[in-house]
């Protein structure tokens, strides 16, 4: 993982949680004034659709420009995706200070009853 708050000066952990089946789960670490917001990853998990796809998942708010990632979701509700682990070997801060960092995820689709999607990072 990356550097952490543990040893940065000043900065404070943060993280976002978003849940729910067959619905959008956006996870967003927050604007904040004064503060530059910092990601070290995100984790995916859950369960797959009445149909198999495969789902855009982005990373917005980023210095750089938006990561698009590409998520299988699999035929069966109780068919589990392979979960995403996404870690940055250094955090990626976002495009300015007073800026989000949203973790878009869209619906896994019809019949989908889990899915989950975790954000985290710190605030400097």
């Amino acid at each position: 993982m990356g550097a952490g708050p543990d040893v940065i000066k000043g900065a404070s952990e943060v993280s976002n949680t978003a849940s729910g089946a067959a619905q959008a789960n956006n996870a967003t670490l927050a604007a904040t004034a004064g503060k530059t917001n910092y990601v070290e990853g995100f984790i995916l998990t859950g369960g797959g659709a009445t149909g198999a796809s495969i789902i855009d998942v982005t990373l917005t708010g980023l210095a750089g420009g938006t990561m698009t990632f590409h998520v299988p979701i699999p035929a069966g509700a109780t068919t589990s995706i392979t979960p995403l682990y996404v870690f940055f070997p250094r955090p990626r801060a976002a495009t300015g200070i007073n800026t989000a960092i949203t973790l878009n995820v869209p619906s896994f689709g019809t019949g989908n009853t889990k899915a989950a999607a975790v954000l985290y990072g710190y605030r400097k």
